[in-house]
């Protein structure tokens, strides 16, 4: 464990673990620690922060409001490369950690800071999304990481702990689930969700509605994009984080989002989370029924094909590796044709696609039609075409 340190900004953000972690700090190293939230749609969580951080002994607190570059430039960029890791999660947590962690850089350089510290665990996902992007900003940077270090075993040692010390925290030992909320996404982990055949309390969501008391009719809504990216629902125009706002009510209220899963963390184990990600649920299949007009077949699997490397990367934390830049690149050059309207239904849990049309779509009424379509197809043409494709299926049996 590092003593050489002097000043530290933590990644602060008022819950169990950062909660006790500030005074662990100050304890163990004795230098100043200044606190950093980032405002990534977290809503109430954020009241009194300052009050609490300088009061647990905080030099000071910095709050900053990302949610414009985090949905822009984040939840976006999934958007269009309609990001699943492992073919379910939508990658909500992951998402937030590269935007936190390069604006906690930055912090530390302003204030000449020449160490970082955060609140993950030490058998998470999210330590190594943190560290991979302050080494990737930061060559030098030095990381404390508590959970690593101290002698607290869970989540009771950390209630007994901020109990003893008189920090508040909102974790009880009947309840103390790790939630993880953004604009973009609420994951639940820990307490009784580490039973993989343990039903999800009801009681635990906060942005979706169960599908059972949803309304008894659906929603209707058309999205417009431009360039892959949602701009307007009903020819109503919204900027980046309004537009994931109103979606995500839209959702929320329909019983839109929720998953159910066991993931394979980077660092080897498996993981049972539960997630609402309610608007980017909407985006997803709308976003997929415009680009199924509008892409070419062979650039449309040609970006699928590396869906997997993509969401991996997020997954894993390599979002300013140089690989990833030059996916993301290629996910934008395909977006260029993805513009239009989606129309949708929204109903007890389900998006359900019912139009979709664009000023660059591919689809060609007249050519694929059963009726007369007046010489634009030639269905004799097809013969040559199987053929060729039959060659050598024949060959492997023909004498």
């Amino acid at each position: 464990m590092r003593k050489d340190i002097k000043k530290l900004v933590l990644a602060y953000s008022g819950g169990l673990d950062t909660s006790a972690m500030l005074l662990w700090i100050k304890e163990t190293y004795g230098c100043e620690v200044i606190c950093y939230t980032a405002d990534v749609g977290q809503g109430d969580e954020l009241d009194g922060l300052e009050e609490k951080a300088l009061k647990t002994g905080a030099s000071k607190l910095y709050v900053e409001d990302l949610r414009e570059e985090f949905v822009k430039d984040f939840v976006w960029t999934a958007v269009k490369a309609n990001a699943l890791y492992e073919g379910t999660y939508l990658l909500g947590t992951s998402l937030a950690r590269p935007v936190i962690a390069k604006r906690q850089i930055e912090i530390a350089q302003m204030e000449g800071a020449d160490a970082v510290a955060h609140g993950a665990t030490g058998k998470g996902n999210d330590q190594v999304r943190f560290e991979l992007t302050y080494y990737a900003l930061k060559p030098d940077i030095k990381v404390v990481a508590p959970w690593r270090h101290w002698d607290f075993k869970g989540r009771a040692d950390l209630i007994a702990y901020c109990e003893k010390h008189g920090i508040p925290v909102t974790a009880t030992t009947q309840k103390p689930y790790s939630m993880d909320r953004n604009l973009m996404h609420v994951s639940y982990e820990g307490g009784i969700l580490e039973d993989p055949w343990a039903a999800p309390p009801e009681d635990i969501f906060l942005m979706t509605s169960s599908p059972k008391d949803a309304p008894d009719s659906p929603t209707e809504i058309t999205l417009t994009f431009e360039k892959g990216e949602p701009v307007a629902i009903d020819g109503e125009r919204y900027g980046a984080v309004d537009m994931l706002a109103k979606l995500n009510h839209l959702a929320g209220e329909n019983g839109i989002g929720r998953i159910d899963i066991v993931e394979n963390r980077f660092v080897g184990m498996k993981s049972r989370g539960v997630y609402e990600t309610p608007g980017v649920t909407i985006l997803q299949t709308a976003h997929r029924a415009l680009e199924s007009i509008t892409m070419d077949r062979e650039v449309m699997r040609l970006r699928d094909s590396l869906g997997t490397k993509f969401a991996e990367s997020v997954y894993y934390g390599f979002w300013f590796a140089p690989e990833f830049e030059i996916l993301r690149k290629m996910i934008d050059e395909t977006q260029e044709t993805v513009n239009g309207d989606v129309r949708l239904k929204l109903y007890k849990g389900n998006v359900i696609v019912t139009g979709r049309k664009s000023p660059n779509s591919l689809y060609r009424e007249r050519v694929v039609t059963f009726e007369d379509d007046a010489g634009a197809y030639d269905q004799q043409d097809a013969e040559g075409f199987i053929k060729l494709q039959a060659l050598r299926l024949r060959l492997r049996n023909m004498e």
